[in-house]
């Protein structure tokens, strides 16, 4: 089981998302058990279908059966995703993090990409659910591909130790994605963990950023791990000390 006692792993996962829907749930799966336990795994944002709107009745159906199967896979591990669901009639892009067999959060998109037309086929949320969460002792946060953009999104996240950021970013825009998550380290003295697609649309810029903005890309790895050190944070923290606590 998961603890804050052992040592934690953090870890990024590169994969390409495929029209078979099982098959990358197989696919993020065997990622998961292939990871170190007690860790903490990102997948990029809408991981098992992809914004497969042609389909979105079977994507929102298959959304449920991947949950159970998710959970079961987060006994010794937190597993995090997003994924397309039905709440009371209405479409959302959610992030959901599970850990010790359980949900433990979920929250909808609140910035949905209009470039991308995701506002034609899902509802938007709301500001107020993007906060910090304590996941086995440590303080997380999430930015949902778009979300990165927003800067009182980011004062949402300040304080937390961790921000993941789970993202279908356009490739034309890489650039931004390298400078937006490096910055979002460096500004908020903590570790950020940022999962793309490996589709031909997206950057592939998984990545792993530490306090200081060193930033370690997947490149070719499906999953890049790097062990958590909470020192590094406080270190950071108090040498250069902008008020973060």
């Amino acid at each position: 089981m998961m603890t804050s006692k052992e040592s934690l792993t953090l870890c990024s996962l590169l994969f390409e998302t495929k029209p078979n829907y099982e098959e990358n749930l197989q696919t993020l799966l065997s990622l998961v058990e292939k990871t170190s336990k007690n860790s903490f795994i990102l997948a990029h944002e809408v991981s098992l279908t992809g914004f497969d709107y042609t389909n979105m009745e079977k994507a929102l159906a298959f959304s449920v059966n991947a949950t159970k199967a998710l959970l079961h896979a987060s006994s010794e591990r937190c597993i995090i995703t997003s994924m397309l669901e039905n709440i009371d009639g209405k479409v959302f892009n959610l992030v959901k993090v599970f850990y010790k067999g359980k949900v433990v959060h979920q929250r909808a998109k609140a910035r949905l990409f209009r470039l991308g037309k995701e506002h034609k086929y899902m509802s938007e949320g709301v500001d107020e659910p993007v906060e910090i969460i304590k996941v086995a002792g440590v303080k997380i946060a999430f930015l949902i591909c778009f979300e990165l953009r927003f800067k009182e999104l980011w004062k949402r996240c300040e304080g937390a130790d961790i921000i993941f950021i789970p993202s279908w970013w356009g490739k034309p825009r890489a650039k931004h994605f390298r400078l937006l998550t490096q910055t979002l380290a460096i500004m908020n003295e903590c570790y950020v963990i940022a999962s793309d697609g490996k589709n031909r649309d997206c950057t592939a810029l998984s990545a792993i950023i530490t306090p200081q903005g060193e930033a370690h890309y997947n490149g070719n790895k499906p999953c890049l791990e790097r062990v958590y050190d909470k020192k590094e944070i406080t270190k950071m923290r108090r040498y250069l000390n902008i008020g973060i606590e």
